[in-house]
């Protein structure tokens, strides 16, 4: 408990310094990338779990969060609980909700697939994000194709800021503990060999299950973290190229490091932008020409990813309480 009570103050004392950080340094535009920034590491962190600690392939990352951000802009648009100067508490509970719907999804989806392997499991995933962004094409009721407008959002770029690293910085926290636990261990004996993980008593669809729904968990509260940034929502942001752009993150920083899947989110939000006034020398728009080049050298030299399967506490070597 007292490492949890830690945790929470190193927690929110990060988040209200890099809100404040953003609020006294950058313009309104810098601070939108560090919020896409805090959702790229949401849905990185989330995915790796699946993808490099599970070892499954799921390609259905951008539908749990199509749903989260639905669920979470609807529930804003007619439900409050707080109002006035405390309204800003209501979008932690909007992520709990739209991350609570996605993980049933994620379940619905999980029980039935996750009997799979390899291509199937990717391509099951892959028609269940397709299902679900066509199903909010249809669907009138939330804007259909001309999208939803007027989500709203926090007041102000602080708020905002401090809230998207809280749930991004909680994101990785809690997959962070959760892959260092005897459930991490389940995780990484699936991924090496089924049959032998089977032998020793683990009970393998369930902690391909347990890691999909956590996964889809937290892809729901990045997609609601992404419906009160944007403050519109429209299906084609959750096309099947945005889960192959999650995808790019998790092999980019290493399968099987969440540490690496923050940098690597980092690195693809960051890099596009950066790349944007080569243009007005150029004449010519080669931001994703240098982007994709840039992806390919890094698998080249780095095949494994930029930290393999390390972890931040790789790098400080503590020396073990009693050992001489």
């Amino acid at each position: 408990m007292k490492i949890l009570r830690s945790a929470l103050l190193w927690l929110i004392l990060f988040s209200l310094g890099m809100a404040a950080f953003s609020q006294g340094i950058l313009n309104p535009y810098q601070q939108l990338i560090l919020s896409y920034i805090a959702i790229n590491v949401i849905l990185a962190t989330s995915l790796n779990l699946v993808n490099g600690f599970c070892g499954q392939f799921s390609l259905g990352h951008a539908g749990f969060m199509a749903v989260g951000a639905y669920v979470s802009a609807v529930l804003s648009l007619h439900f409050k609980v707080f109002t006035g100067s405390l309204d800003f508490l209501n979008f932690p509970f909007y992520a709990l909700a739209g991350g609570s719907v996605a993980a049933v999804a994620g379940w619905l989806v999980g029980m039935p697939s996750l009997k799979l392997r390899g291509d199937y499991l990717a391509i099951v995933t892959l028609g269940f994000g397709e299902i679900i962004r066509v199903i909010l094409l249809n669907m009138e009721s939330v804007g259909g194709a001309r999208g939803l407008y007027g989500v709203p959002g926090p007041t102000n770029f602080f708020v905002g800021t401090a809230l998207a690293f809280f749930l991004a910085g909680g994101t990785w926290l809690v997959l962070w503990r959760l892959t260092q636990s005897s459930f991490g261990r389940a995780f990484l004996s699936v991924k090496e060999d089924e049959v032998a993980s089977e032998c020793m008593g683990v009970n393998t669809t369930q902690t391909k299950v347990f890691a999909f729904v956590v996964s889809s968990f937290f892809a729901g509260v990045g997609g609601s973290l992404f419906a009160h940034t944007t403050n519109y929502l429209n299906p084609a942001s959750f096309q099947f190229m945005k889960s192959v752009d999650v995808v790019i993150m998790v092999v980019l920083g290493g399968m099987g490091s969440l540490t690496g899947s923050v940098l690597a989110a980092i690195f693809v939000t960051i890099l596009p932008e950066a790349l944007r006034p080569l243009q007005e020398y150029t004449g010519v728009d080669l931001r994703m020409v240098i982007y994709s080049l840039s992806l390919i050298l890094l698998m080249i030299l780095r095949p494994q990813g930029l930290l393999g399967s390390r972890e931040w506490n790789s790098f400080f070597p503590f020396k073990k309480r009693g050992a001489k």
